[in-house]
């Protein structure tokens, strides 16, 4: 007879991966030890981007000019709706 059963108690006990599926619901595979992910989600040892990485591609979206930029046009736009609000 196999004590299958019995032995499964230590990993259903063990932390569960935070990554979300495709679906939107929780990956529910282990995690590996000392990591929050699972081997499928970055929990590999080496995983990843290295520190520093100059490879990565830059957009621009979220630079310190583009943010500023946006929050001077919210601005300006909050300006014009309140003229506006007091002229009707």
């Amino acid at each position: 007879m196999s004590d299958h059963i019995s032995n499964t108690g230590p990993m259903l006990a063990s932390r569960r991966c935070g990554a979300k599926t495709r679906c939107g619901g929780a990956c529910r595979s282990a995690a590996v030890s000392g990591r929050k992910r699972c081997r499928m989600h970055g929990g590999a040892p080496a995983s990843g981007a290295p520190r520093a990485n100059q490879n990565a591609r830059k957009h621009g979206l979220f630079t310190r000019d583009a943010i500023a930029e946006r929050r001077q046009i919210q601005a300006l736009l909050g300006e014009a709706r309140k003229l506006l609000e007091e002229m009707k």
